[in-house]
Parts: structure tokens; sequence; C-alpha cells
């Protein structure tokens, strides 16, 4: 085999793994934009490195990606952002190829927003034992190979990932999704008609909303009481003229699923302006997110519009 075809071989072989690393890549970053530099950056020492000494290319790989992300979690710049309290993950809307792989439970929670934001808690360390081992299965001999270090390190690592992840978690198991999907409907009902009372009804006694300010804030909105969270919801969800000249043009309402839970979306002309999102316990809301960023919802939106028509739940907001 020549040179030129050589390349295209070794080509393929990293194609072929480029969604798993991109996942990979997503669950330690919380950010598409960032995974999708992460695998690219893993694209280039691919082709720099003597690839007929490479014995198993996916491990490989894997090890370089993972190491891309600790360093950029790692760093200084990173560390300041995350600090001040402005940080949300980047939501994806469900069949993104990097919310895979989500055979198990433990697959598709490692993928949630909640644990995605959960997550922040953790050392980088931590945070890549969790995701190689509750996300790819991957061994604690594997992982010790992948991050440099001991087996005995891995498991004492992953215990108190998932001993501060559980501590921290609200509610439990996965909602069920028609039973979800008639909760957001009556939430997002009782908020454009100023139904407090029945906002309140809707939250957990402990609900809490958190809100990227549309990006315009150095940090997080956040209400923490059903009153604060019914009386925000009342005013956010009520279409004005001046909201509908900030997105844009008149939107379209949405039920969507996004990173797993439901989700409204606001969608003029196409582009995804707004996603918020529902955590739900025991047939009730008990975390609220508002993700209105633009750098937030690029990938979002290119997906939505190779989605599917269907049919809006406001026709014209």
């Amino acid at each position: 085999m020549d040179s030129t075809a050589t390349d295209r071989f070794d080509t393929s072989r990293f194609e072929a793994g480029r969604n798993r690393l991109a996942s990979l890549a997503y669950r330690l970053l919380g950010s598409a934009a960032d995974a999708e530099d992460a695998v690219q950056d893993a694209f280039l020492h691919w082709q720099a490195a003597d690839r007929q000494r490479i014995k198993v290319p996916e491990a490989w790989l894997t090890k370089v990606v993972t190491n891309l992300c600790l360093d950029r979690l790692r760093s200084a710049q990173v560390r300041r952002e995350r600090a001040v309290g402005a940080w949300l993950p980047e939501p994806l809307l469900d069949g993104d190829p990097m919310l895979g792989p989500a055979d198990t439970f433990e697959q598709r929670e490692s993928v949630s927003l909640a644990v995605l934001t959960l997550m922040e808690r953790l050392s980088p360390v931590e945070r890549a034992v969790y995701v190689l081992r509750e996300a790819f299965s991957y061994s604690h001999a594997e992982i010790a190979e992948i991050l440099d270090i001991t087996e005995s390190a891995s498991q004492q690592h992953l215990h108190r990932a998932r001993r501060r992840i559980t501590a921290a978690r609200r509610g439990g198991g996965e909602a069920d999704l028609a039973s979800a999907r008639r909760i957001v409907e009556e939430f997002l009902a009782a908020a454009s008609s100023g139904r407090t009372e029945r906002l309140v009804a809707l939250l957990t006694d402990d609900a809490i909303a958190i809100s990227d300010g549309a990006g315009l804030t150095e940090k997080l909105l956040r209400y923490d009481t059903p009153q604060r969270i019914a009386a925000i919801a009342r005013a956010g969800f009520k279409s004005t003229p001046a909201k509908q000249r900030l997105a844009g043009g008149v939107s379209t309402v949405h039920y969507a699923l996004v990173n797993g839970a439901p989700a409204i979306l606001f969608v003029p002309g196409g582009r995804v302006v707004g996603a918020v999102t529902f955590d739900i316990t025991d047939g009730k809301i008990a975390t609220v997110r508002g993700i209105a960023a633009p750098a937030r919802l690029v990938r979002l939106t290119e997906a939505w519009r190779q989605h599917g028509p269907d049919t809006p739940l406001i026709a014209e907001w």
C-alpha cells in the first residue's frame, strides 16, 4: 500500500470513531464546540504519529482525547470562566450523535444537563474516571492506562465522584416521557396565561430555576422558591413586541427532548433562540433551566433545521 492509500485508510479509521470520541469529549467538557475542537486536535495528533506502531487505535485515540480535555479543564482561563458561575452545559437535541452511547440508564444520565452541571464539582481526573467508567464501561485497568494512574487510584476517584454526584443529585430515575410532556405543556399553558397558582402546583417545594440571562449577565440568574419561579415564568413566557424584536421575529414554540429531558424551544424563522429544559421528579418539576446565549444554541439550531416538521405548541409567540 503506497503512502497516499495508507493515509486514506488511516483517516477512514479515525473517522469511523469520530462520533465516539466527540461524545467522550462532550461529556468531559460540557460544550459541543469545545468537544469538536478536541477531536480535531486529536486528528492532528493522529496524523503526526507513527501510526504503524499504534497497536490499538481506539485506545490510543481515547487517551489522546481524554488528556486534551483534561488540559482544557485545568487551564486557568476555563477555571475563571466557570468559577464566576456563568456556565451551563451546551444543550443538544435528541438524536445528536454526541449524546451517544445511550443504551443504559447510566450512559443517558451521564449526558443529562443535571449531571453535566454536577460534574463541575469534580476534579478533572474524577470527572474523567466517572465518564470513562459510567458512560463507556472502561475497566479500572484501562482507565489507569488512559490517565497514567494506578487502578486503586481509579477506583478511589470513581467512589468520590459517585458520592458527590449522588449527594447533589435532585430526583431519582428517568421520568416517563408521556407524563413529562403533559407536565411541561401544562407549565407552558399556565405560564403563558398567567396562572400563578397552577404554576406553583406544578413545582416541587424545593424547585430551582437557573437562567443564563441570554448571555447578557456575568453570572447565572437563580430562583429558588416555587413562588419566585412562577413569577419569573409568568413574565418570561408572556409574548410582547419587544421580545419578538429581540428574538428576530415571531416565534413558534415547540416541545422537544434536549439531553434526554423535556424541553420547550422558541424558534423564529428556523433559528432556536431559547431552550427551556425541565427535570421532573415524582410528577413535578424540580429544575428549570433557561438557555438563550446564542453561542450555546448553535449546534442545537443546526440539528433543529434538520428536524422533521411537527405541530408547535404555540404557532405564534
